[in-house]
């Protein structure tokens, strides 16, 4: 779709080689990462709250092609649209395709305004714009070190704890035999 409208109905695709399932997400214009859906290899659908259907979305699998379909898309509804899949503990995010109502611009009345900054300062904070792109994949890193890194803390609690009750264990089992030899 070149130009969305609103209440147009939105179709996105996901080719992938896997039948892993996918997750699709919407990255809002603040950045924030929002969950839409899971379609599992199965083609079955989980959309937030476990919930096998949706007001706004529909889902589904055709081969190894994950659609996504905004029924009717809402100002809420703009962003970029993320397609994960999931294959050997790897993630996989497609490129972002973006989904944005075209913006109503109206002129502004051309009174002059006097101008009392003579330059652009260091201070401006329109001077240093950050890249959008380079935030975009330090989030997503950020989104995959968290995926990796809590199950392996989680599992080196585990350890430790297991290492703890044993050594506990092993030195009760060594009093007894001591008093025993007595």
């Amino acid at each position: 779709i070149t130009q969305l409208r609103l209440g147009q109905r939105l179709e996105l695709e996901c080719q992938t080689d896997r039948q892993s399932g996918a997750f699709w997400f919407r990255q809002d214009k603040s950045g924030t990462l929002h969950f839409i859906v899971f379609i599992s290899s199965l083609s079955r659908p989980s959309f937030e709250g476990n919930q096998r259907t949706s007001s706004r979305f529909e889902a589904s699998k055709h081969d190894t092609m994950y659609r996504l379909v905004v029924k009717s898309f809402t100002a809420q509804d703009e962003g970029n649209y993320f397609c994960l899949v999931n294959a050997n503990q790897m993630l996989y995010f497609s490129h972002g395709q973006p989904a944005f109502l075209p913006v109503t611009t109206t002129v502004a009345p051309t009174t002059p305004r006097p101008n009392i900054q003579q330059g652009i300062s260091e201070k401006d904070p329109f001077l240093k714009t950050p890249d959008s792109e380079i935030s975009i994949e330090n989030e997503l890193n950020f989104s995959c070190d968290i995926v990796i890194w809590a199950p392996l803390a989680g599992i080196c609690l585990l350890l430790l704890i297991s290492l703890a009750i044993t050594i506990v264990l092993c030195q009760k089992t060594r009093r007894r035999r001591c008093r025993c030899k007595r």
